[in-house]
C-alpha cells in the first residue's frame, strides 16, 4: 500500500489528430500484483498515455469517487477515457469493479477493459456481456495497448465531429430564421 497512485505523462505520439494534440488519454490501471502494474504502465506511457495507477478495485471506487463517500480524492474536473483492471483481485474483482462503473451514471460510458492471465471463456463471456470493451490475455502486449488507443482515439474524434456538426446545422438554423425575419 506504500504506491497508493501515480499519475505520469508521457508525450511521445506521432498522430496528428487534433484531438491526440490537445490532450493524452488517461487511463486508470487497476491491479493488485506490483510487477503487473509496472509493466501495464510502462506499456501505456510508451503508447502516449497519462497513467494513473492504484492498487485495488476499493482504490479505484475512491479515486473515482464511487466508493460512498463521493470524494474523488480531490482530483476535480476528473477526465479518464479508459479503464483497465485485473480480473483476479482481492476484495473486490475485476468483473464487480466493472459492474459498479456501468452502473454509475458519471463513468457508465468509460470503456473499461479487463485483464486476466486465465483464459476462461464463461469469464470473457460474462465481463463482454456486463459491458466490458474488450478482455486481454496477460502478459498484455504492447499492440493490444496501442489498438485500444489508437480506438479510442478514433471514437472521441468521431464524437467530436459529430458535435461539430451538430453545432453548424444549429448556426445555420438561426442564420435561416435571422434571414427569414430580416434582422
Amino acid at each position: 500500500m506504500a504506491e497508493v497512485m501515480r499519475s505520469e505523462t508521457l508525450n511521445i505520439s506521432n498522430n496528428t489528430s487534433s484531438l491526440a494534440s490537445q490532450e493524452l488519454l488517461h487511463v486508470l490501471a487497476v491491479d493488485d500484483s506490483i510487477v503487473d502494474r509496472k509493466f501495464i504502465e510502462r506499456l501505456l506511457r510508451v503508447s502516449s498515455c497519462k497513467v494513473t495507477v492504484v492498487e485495488s478495485a476499493t482504490r479505484a471506487l475512491q479515486y473515482l469517487g464511487l466508493d460512498g463517500d463521493n470524494s474523488s480524492v480531490g482530483f476535480e474536473d476528473l477526465k479518464i477515457n479508459l479503464i483497465m483492471t485485473d480480473y483476479s483481485m482481492p476484495g473486490m474483482t475485476g468483473y464487480e469493479l466493472l459492474k459498479k462503473i456501468k452502473e454509475s451514471s458519471a463513468f457508465r460510458e468509460i470503456p473499461v477493459v479487463i485483464m486476466s492471465s486465465e483464459n476462461i471463456l464463461p469469464r470473457i463471456d460474462r465481463c463482454l456481456e456486463e459491458g466490458a470493451e474488450d478482455f486481454l490475455l496477460k502478459p498484455v502486449k504492447l499492440a493490444d495497448v496501442k489498438r485500444l488507443r489508437d480506438s479510442l482515439l478514433k471514437a472521441e474524434e468521431r464524437a467530436f465531429k459529430n458535435i461539430m456538426h451538430k453545432r453548424e446545422l444549429e448556426a445555420n438554423d438561426i442564420y435561416s430564421q435571422l434571414k427569414r425575419a430580416k434582422i
